[in-house]
């Protein structure tokens, strides 16, 4: 006779951060994930990011702490973060957005969607009249913001601090600002 023996865990979820888990094509399955644990192959999270450009056409950059594990002290157009268990890509972009950055949204345009290795990115836009004074940084996560213009953002991009990834995300729609700058045209939104 073979006895197994298993241990029960008590474990305290009240302190941990809750993913729903998804397929590549953006469903959600009955999984969960917890962040910082090894997300299984074949499993997806969602994170959203919001880029900010002013009514004026300039663009929100915000520095990230330098204690934050993943590119510490570089900067990112707007805010972005993972999608809490239960939250959909939008509420997650609005959550975000007010917590990294004090900003209220009043409505997101979805602007890209990609998937890497484990995660399921959604990339919005946000089009505010916000007093560019009352952006608000989030103890752990930003240090610092700036407000460019759309030449000087295209040009940010492209340094060596700004997060390359992010970049590479939202490539179609840099394409779009290139093109506003080329043409030399007033702020114009479109969709890519």
């Amino acid at each position: 006779m073979i006895w197994h023996t298993f241990t029960l865990q008590c474990v305290d979820r009240s302190n941990m951060e809750l993913w729903d888990a998804y397929d590549g094509q953006g469903n959600k399955t009955s999984g969960e994930l917890i962040r910082g644990q090894e997300i299984p192959e074949g499993c997806y999270h969602l994170v959203s990011e919001v880029v900010v450009r002013h009514e004026d056409g300039s663009f929100l950059l915000m520095q990230r702490s330098e204690d934050k594990a993943m590119f510490p002290g570089l900067f990112a157009a707007g805010a972005g973060g993972s999608a809490l268990k239960g939250e959909g890509p939008y509420e997650a972009a609005v959550r975000e957005l007010k917590e990294e950055t004090g900003i209220e949204a009043g409505e997101l345009e979805q602007i890209y969607f990609c998937r890497s290795k484990d995660t399921l990115y959604y990339g919005y836009l946000c089009i505010t009249g916000w007093d560019k004074k009352a952006v608000v940084l989030q103890e752990g996560e930003t240090i610092s913001f700036l407000w460019i213009t759309a030449r000087e953002f295209l040009e940010f991009v492209e340094s060596e601090k700004y997060i390359w990834t992010q970049r590479e995300r939202m490539e179609g729609y840099l394409d779009g600002v290139r093109n506003e700058e080329d043409n030399d045209c007033d702020f114009l939104y479109r969709e890519f």
